[in-house]
């Protein structure tokens, strides 16, 4: 009895150099990604003498994010859930509208995918030369072809991995710390962990983190339907295919001529070494690169262009039939993707009203429960209060602390004299406070008295308030 292996060895992929509009558009984008990653961490933005100066800094040990005038707290964390549920929204958008283009032209791992094969073309040759050396045996000339390339992949993994560390602290002085090795282990860590992730899967795995690691190929068929504008093979004008002009069947007959010439060129540039004629498979990323292959083979043989193109199935019985397929737009504007335009652009909305109504200070307030109250001397209530006090200016800030009731309590500060405190710029101060009533008072043998506790910058008057107790003696 015979048992059947389940494993597949992995068969690598060399895809065929390609130009045209679609390979040209991710170069566009290869390049602008590639730049606003390693970039972003050197710019400068002046926030003050008090905060750092880098535009885009994750703060994690003073628990801030700055991104150019926007500094988000801790507490301000739902600015982050906003953000990444609009990014998935914004997937869900343009997966439902256009197929995977996100894989195919902005996914992190398709962008340095693209880059590493860009220097193994440019080390080793193109597809066939690439062959032939992987099934060539081990000579000085392949050692050496293939050390200048995992070289370079090396110098790529590691400026990968150094630019994500520069985000966490200001990266000119990091760089500084990691030349002369006096940087934080966790730093040297990062770097290697991401350098070596870089390494493999843009060097070695490629094509299998989007089949097997990645659970977005599983997923977006539910983001998809037949209206969906997506990579496609016209069969219809494209069989029978073959070599020559003229096909004949088994009797010797002539068969009808198709247009695909079954030449290959879109199986060899796919970087994920599929065969768009097989119809629409879990592993195609949308990248349009068969689009050119097969666009260039159709001119040169005198055949109209679009034989594969970004095609919606139900446009494919009107094109078969003779028929121009629907405009564009009524593919993309459906209640799906309104949907999901609707919803991202509220998030997005109420994110940005939320950012502009916050007040530069916030104040939260602790009542001293142990005791609930103090009786004093002179018959007098007192109640003890931890006031937490948010400077989020850049500059320090005096603040005032006042109080209102329906009853007459006063209020002092813990080590200040008068109602006001100066609290550091970028930072949460915390002050105690008591609030007194006399001893004829109402609130001094009131169960709870309600009162508010209000502070004010004294500079720019802007003003935040918190509801709070008082609690008296009980009878």
């Amino acid at each position: 009895m015979t048992s059947t292996s389940l494993y597949a060895p992995r068969v690598p992929i060399f895809p065929r150099r390609v130009s045209g509009a679609f390979r040209r558009l991710k170069w566009w984008i290869m390049a602008v990604t590639l730049a606003i990653y390693y970039v972003t961490p050197w710019i400068r933005w002046d926030r003050g003498p008090a905060l750092p100066d880098q535009a885009v800094l994750i703060d994690m040990a003073h628990r801030r994010f700055y991104f150019l005038w926007i500094e988000i707290w801790p507490h301000e964390f739902y600015f982050v859930a906003g953000l990444l549920i609009m990014a998935g929204l914004g997937l869900f958008l343009f997966t439902a509208a256009l197929g995977r283009v996100w894989c195919g032209y902005a996914c992190p791992q398709t962008v340095w995918t693209d880059l590493f094969i860009l220097v193994e073309r440019w080390v080793e040759g193109d597809r066939n030369a690439r062959l032939r050396l992987h099934a060539a045996p081990w000579s000085l000339r392949k050692m050496r072809l293939r050390g200048v390339k995992w070289s370079l992949w090396l110098v790529i993994a590691v400026a990968t991995g150094g630019a994500w560390v520069f985000y966490f602290t200001d990266a000119p002085t990091l760089l500084r710390q990691i030349a002369v090795g006096q940087a934080p282990l966790a730093a040297y860590a990062s770097i290697a962990v991401l350098t070596a992730t870089t390494f493999t899967f843009g060097g070695f795995m490629r094509e299998q983190v989007c089949i097997y690691m990645c659970p977005w190929p599983r997923i977006q068929s539910a983001m998809m339907d037949a209206d969906t504008l997506t990579v496609a093979y016209r069969d219809w004008r494209g069989e029978p295919r073959g070599k020559g002009h003229d096909r004949t069947d088994t009797t010797g007959g002539t068969l009808a001529k198709g247009d695909c010439i079954d030449c290959m060129a879109c199986v060899n540039v796919c970087p994920m070494g599929i065969d768009i004629r097989d119809g629409q498979q879990m592993e195609c990323i949308t990248c349009a690169l068969c689009i050119d292959a097969c666009d260039d083979v159709m001119a040169r043989t005198g055949q109209p262009l679009g034989l594969i193109g970004y095609m919606a199935l139900t446009d494919a019985p009107r094109e078969q039939a003779g028929q121009p397929p629907r405009p564009v737009w009524r593919h993309i504007l459906r209640p799906r993707t309104i949907l999901y335009t609707v919803l991202w652009a509220a998030i997005g909305a109420g994110l940005v009203y939320v950012l502009f109504v916050r007040a530069p200070l916030e104040m939260t307030v602790s009542p001293v429960r142990n005791p609930t109250y103090v009786v004093q001397s002179d018959g007098a209530v007192r109640n003890i209060y931890d006031l937490r006090l948010r400077n989020k200016s850049g500059q320090d800030r005096p603040f005032r602390l006042t109080l209102t009731s329906d009853d007459a309590l006063s209020l002092a500060l813990e080590g200040v004299e008068g109602d006001t405190v100066t609290i550091p710029a970028d930072t949460t101060t915390l002050q105690r406070i008591y609030v007194t009533a006399t001893a004829r008072a109402p609130a001094a043998t009131a169960h709870a008295t309600p009162l508010r506790l209000w502070v004010e910058d004294v500079d720019t008057k802007d003003r935040a308030s918190t509801a709070t107790t008082f609690n008296g003696r009980v009878q």
